[in-house]
């Protein structure tokens, strides 16, 4: 039942739309140790207490509510900036986490568990303080901006991006004049996808798979569909703890990678007979179909960490089946006409996120870094750049990285005066 868009079970307030507010206090916990290990944007907030460089700023995020999300908001806070808060996926809040924030005086409205019409009504209600900078993760908000809810565009300097997929969807928005703001693509900063995608997506897709599933993954055959940075990290992880690991591309350059890494490389058609857990990282749609579901074994595991839910398609798998039932929390089991039976976790979505707790603290402690710095230059640029997709400087991804192994204990070797004058010296030979 709904009140004005919102479920009438939520506990709610103009400021904040939650599951259950009497959840703050384990929402504390969990962002107690997420602060503990995210070093980097620690330090930065203490920096932003004293200089203030998004005063002024009305920030509007639509980005998973977790613990390290909530450690992040904090810092945007702290820079001087007014904040309103919804999730980017329906099922990756942490309902804790959202209570605490909430009870801490932030803007929020996200819950686990949503509809597609509670996920746009909680967009709507962040965009309805005019905010001036848009931070995203799949770019669903800033879309909103410029489609249904486009009277609030004219009051945003810039937005920033997370993922592959929404960076694609800006990149083609931008190619085509649509965008009117510019937008900074933090997901393609190295300290970004070269580690949270990387090692982040790896581990924690896995255990979103273990938390579902609780199968033993050595000597399974697990097909990883992408062999992008998301789906290299999990095939690397997935091979450490013993599984055959089958890579489908359709990109002939990540195919070859993954040759050169020691997985095999087929067509999907090919593995899916083979496959006991496959998982889909590619941001495409349809990459499993009906064909696949005919011809996986039975107690096939699926599974999706790309952003959107549409890589499996479930309704393909709906038309085989006899009867459907929840096995255990975000595994269900789908039992076809010829009796064999397929279990699809997560309904499809982020299966990190989504059945598990997404990447640890430690990894996305840079990749936050990079949306606070990207927010605070839109504050101070915004105006002068142009309506299209930017990149961060290769600055930027130096420092963090210097400060991060800083963090973490190590130290790195540094150029002579000579060794930098021979960098540039073209007469310098055998």
């Amino acid at each position: 039942m709904y009140y004005l868009g919102c479920p009438m079970d939520m506990d709610k307030t103009d400021r904040y739309t939650v599951a259950d507010i009497s959840l703050a206090s384990e929402g504390a916990l969990r962002v107690d140790w997420a602060r503990a290990r995210m070093p980097v944007l620690n330090a930065l907030r203490e920096e932003a207490m004293e200089s203030k460089p998004l005063a002024g700023m009305r920030v509007a995020g639509c980005l998973h509510v977790t613990k390290e999300t909530a450690v992040l908001i904090e810092t945007i806070a702290a820079a001087g900036a007014e904040i309103s808060w919804s999730g980017c996926n329906p099922l990756s809040t942490q309902d804790d986490v959202a209570a605490w924030l909430a009870s801490e005086g932030y803007s929020v409205h996200a819950w686990h568990g949503q509809s597609t019409e509670d996920f746009y009504w909680c967009i709507d209600k962040t965009l309805e303080f005019k905010p001036t900078l848009t931070l995203d993760d799949g770019a669903d908000l800033i879309v909103r901006v410029h489609g249904d809810r486009s009277e609030f565009a004219d009051g945003v300097i810039g937005g920033t991006e997370e993922t592959t997929t929404g960076v694609h969807r800006l990149r083609a928005m931008g190619k085509a004049g649509d965008l009117r703001y510019p937008v900074i693509a933090v997901n393609d900063a190295i300290t970004k996808w070269d580690f949270d995608n990387v090692y982040g997506t790896g581990q924690s897709t896995l255990d979103g798979i273990l938390r579902a599933t609780s199968v033993l993954i050595a000597g399974k055959t697990f097909v990883v569909a992408g062999y992008g940075h998301c789906g290299r990290g999990l095939a690397m992880r997935a091979k450490g703890m013993g599984a055959n690991v089958i890579i489908t591309e359709v990109d002939p350059l990540p195919a070859l990678r993954a040759v050169m890494d020691g997985f095999r490389v087929m067509e999907m058609d090919e593995a899916a007979s083979l496959g006991d857990i496959f998982c889909t990282a590619t941001g495409m749609k349809d990459i499993i179909v009906k064909r696949h579901f005919e011809s996986m074994r039975d107690g096939a595991i699926v599974s999706n960490t790309g952003h959107y839910d549409c890589e499996i398609n479930i309704e393909d798998l709906k038309s085989l089946t006899n009867d459907i039932r929840t096995i255990r929390d975000n595994n269900d089991e789908y039992t076809l006409g010829d009796g064999r039976r397929i279990y699809l976790l997560a309904d499809g979505r982020l299966v990190n996120l989504a059945a598990a707790e997404g990447h640890p603290s430690e990894v996305m402690d840079m990749s936050f870094a990079n949306q606070y710095l990207a927010l605070v230059r839109l504050a101070q640029e915004g105006g002068s750049l142009s309506n299209d997709v930017h990149d961060i400087s290769n600055q930027q991804d130096s420092d963090l990285a210097t400060t991060k192994l800083a963090t973490m204990g190590m130290s790195i070797d540094s150029l002579t005066p000579e060794q930098i004058a021979y960098l540039d010296d073209y007469t310098a030979g055998t």
